[in-house]
């Protein structure tokens, strides 16, 4: 089964510890996700995130059809990482680090996304699809970012 990786850096005009305090809570993740995918929240969340915390949410990345989505927060190390993986959902294998590195003008931010796909060969020929899918989905958050954190210098 072939494994597919996806890596993209933002910088933000923010300090590590704002983009930590606004990445790792799990209730801002609805305003960086496309509407299309109909994502919810459907676990009470702690104020703050730790290895082993379990989230369920729910998402619509096919053709409205509701899937449940349970990922664990495997590694959190505020204000550096955490990565989340998940435990039962439309993926084979989803391992997402999420990074920060304090910068001069701010943070960088990496997000680190590994995936495999369902359905053995038929899910190795949609992944084109999948592919085209989760980068329009990590440019809308590029997007909703650049306007929630604009940069003065720009």
């Amino acid at each position: 089964m072939k494994t597919y990786r996806l890596i993209r850096r933002q910088k933000l005009p923010l300090t590590i510890h704002d983009c930590w305090d606004f990445f790792s809570d799990p209730d801002n993740l609805a305003t960086i996700t496309p509407d299309w995918l109909n994502f919810e929240v459907c676990s009470q969340i702690p104020q703050e995130i730790y290895a082993g915390l379990i989230i369920e949410y729910r998402v619509s990345p096919v053709m409205n059809v509701r899937l449940r989505w349970l990922t664990e927060i495997t590694h959190a190390n505020a204000p550096f990482y955490f990565v989340d993986e998940q435990r039962s959902g439309p993926y084979q294998l989803w391992h997402h680090q999420h990074l920060f590195e304090k910068t001069d003008s701010g943070t960088l931010m990496t997000d680190i996304v590994h995936y495999q796909l369902p359905l053995g060969i038929f899910g190795q020929w949609t992944q084109s699809v999948v592919a085209k899918k989760l980068q329009q989905i990590f440019d809308y958050r590029e997007q909703t970012l650049r306007k929630l954190f604009p940069d003065d210098d720009t």
